[in-house]
């Protein structure tokens, strides 16, 4: 085993962490990065910040480490687009969040080619994946550059090398889910057809080398975040299951190495592409998760994440919450779809919103979960979770009774760095399989239902049709 520099790049911050051959964290650097989020829908980030938060934090973690790197790898947002010039390495716009919500109406004008654009790539026409979001750069901000995932951008920077990974390429609509490659056909259909386009490489492969850590040190084991924790979590098997809890909530069940589509709304994406095979995996999206306790703090009604089960009522009552702050994933796939608070009333606290604010984001993925199940023929037997809303024991206990089923806290808070160390050293060690370079863990915490199937499904029932009528519905009327 090898001393691996990780760095996960997210949403809201960025996370450098140094892991020796003996799986010991030698060093944690975490720095925020700052979005900005736009009336109309948009989300964005300064380049500039994304780049020099990768730098410090990594930087700063080796030094704090005091080891030799044997290698480095990054861990990406998987869906966040800028243009950039190819010749400097400089940024030529903002970069545009995998939240932001402006390409719509480019969706909307590419609505005959949905049934194509579901068929190649597993996934749905939603201005959630990158090629939207890239079309909508060059129709509204610049036609010069390249126009890119932040990964291929920031890898450049680090290593000079214009590539990404298969995972991250799959989240595109730009690529064939059989093959993983860049597909002609969807690059016509988005307009792209004479970009230029990074090279594909798998999540096992070295790509380049960087001296931006200190000493010369090769780079691979690349991957998007969501993928590196769930391999983190040993979701090996068909069937097996995670959710993370970050600024969304994101669930992937491993489907194993025969590409699938689901029948239940959810995307299907590469999982990742190592040691010759392509593994699959489904993938459901709760669009607003920590990002919600942000608009609760920014509200003056928490103080921040910490506080949460201080707050929250032990019961709504009766007040429940769509959460679509921005728009609503799998399986409504609803991109203009709004927020919404109802049954309050005077007796109405502080400490009952944000109840329903959880129980809103629970009851979410508990609509993903039925989803998987459906996809997969079976209920699933535990569901494993990481993520920094997994402190929070309300919102846990919710995710449990709603989805009846046992949840299993990860034991770390580097679920997704640590996935990523595991392809790191799979990259610098071919010889080691894929399972092997994964550390194994049990649950530090558990959560199992504490309510009955018949008052989960009420209120599963209740949550839903709050959907339907407020938060889906009122957009649906507006576009009339």
């Amino acid at each position: 085993m090898t001393t691996v520099l990780a760095v996960d790049q997210g949403t809201s911050g960025t996370k450098a962490m140094v892991v020796d051959g003996s799986d010991r964290v030698l060093s944690v650097v975490e720095l925020p990065v700052h979005p900005r989020y736009l009336s109309g829908g948009g989300v964005e980030q300064d380049p500039g910040e994304l780049l020099d938060s990768v730098l410090e934090s990594g930087r700063r973690a080796v030094a704090e480490a005091g080891a030799r790197i044997d290698g480095v790898t990054l861990a990406n947002q998987g869906e966040t687009v800028l243009a950039w010039d190819p010749a400097t390495g400089e940024p030529l716009t903002p970069a545009i969040v995998w939240q932001d919500r402006r390409s719509a109406g480019i969706c909307a004008e590419r609505a005959q080619w949905a049934g194509l654009v579901a068929d190649r790539t597993g996934l749905v026409l939603d201005p959630y994946f990158s090629a939207p979001k890239m079309r909508w750069i060059r129709d509204r901000l610049t036609g010069d550059g390249v126009v890119t995932t932040s990964d291929t951008w920031l890898l450049h920077r680090l290593t000079g090398e214009f590539v990404t990974d298969a995972a991250t390429a799959s989240r595109s609509l730009l690529t064939d889910l059989d093959t993983a490659a860049w597909s002609p056909e969807l690059l016509e259909v988005f307009g792209l057809a004479g970009e230029r386009l990074p090279r594909i490489a798998a999540c096992d492969e070295i790509v380049g080398e960087t001296t931006a850590f200190g000493g010369r040190a090769p780079v691979g084991g690349l991957v998007v975040d969501q993928q590196a924790a769930l391999l983190a979590q040993r979701c090996l098997e068909p069937g097996e299951a995670k959710c993370t809890f970050g600024t969304g909530a994101f669930l992937l069940a491993n489907m194993g190495t025969a590409p699938v589509r689901s029948g239940s709304g959810l995307a299907a994406s590469v999982a990742w592409r190592a040691r010759g095979r392509t593994s699959y995996c489904l993938d459901g999206q709760v669009p607003t998760a920590a990002s919600a306790v942000r608009w609760l703090r920014d509200l003056g009604l928490v103080g921040g994440a910490p506080e949460l089960d201080s707050v929250a009522a032990p019961d709504a009552d009766g007040v429940l919450c769509v959460p679509a702050l921005a728009g609503l994933s799998a399986p409504w796939w609803a991109p203009d779809a709004t927020a919404s608070f109802t049954g309050m009333t005077l007796s109405t606290t502080a400490g009952h919103l944000v109840k329903a604010v959880l129980d809103g984001i629970a009851a979410q993925v508990a609509e993903l979960a039925d989803c998987t199940a459906r996809d997969t023929g079976a209920a699933l037997p535990r569901l494993r979770v990481d993520g920094g809303l997994t402190r929070s024991r309300v919102l846990m206990q919710a995710v449990a009774d709603l989805l009846q089923t046992q949840v299993d806290v990860y034991p770390s808070e580097h679920a997704t760095a640590l996935g990523a160390v595991a392809f790191a050293r799979s990259a610098l060690d071919p010889a080691l399989p894929l399972a092997d370079a994964v550390v194994d863990w049990s649950p530090d915490t558990a959560y199992t239902p504490r309510i009955g199937a018949a008052e989960a499904a009420a209120f599963r029932a209740r949550w839903r049709a709050a959907v339907e009528s407020s938060a889906i519905a009122k957009k649906e009327k507006e576009k009339e």
